[in-house]
């Protein structure tokens, strides 16, 4: 399984505590631009937008091209208890 991480400059912990619970590759994108997101990679599975550190614009735009590509989104605080909050429903 895979995860697109969108938003933060870095992940810290994260991504080690991403691994701990099934998912293989993380990929981040600090989300600074619009135009940073031009695609998602065909091999993600979830997408995760930390909402206190995107606008609203790319997070239209991350949901819309989610949608258009069938990825399932996640919306959460760069907080590993609001990360783990959004993921507890997955079957890792």
């Amino acid at each position: 399984m895979s995860v697109l991480i969108v938003g933060g400059d870095h992940l810290g912990n994260i991504e080690g505590r991403l691994k701990n619970i099934g998912f293989q590759e993380v990929l981040h994108i600090t989300g600074r631009k619009i135009q940073s997101v031009r695609s998602i990679p065909e091999k993600i599975n979830y997408i995760l937008v930390f909402t206190d550190y995107v606008n609203h614009n790319l997070s239209k735009k991350i949901k819309e091209k989610a949608k258009k590509q069938q990825v399932h989104i996640f919306f959460a605080k760069r907080s590993w208890s609001s990360i783990h909050n959004v993921l507890e429903g997955l079957s890792y």
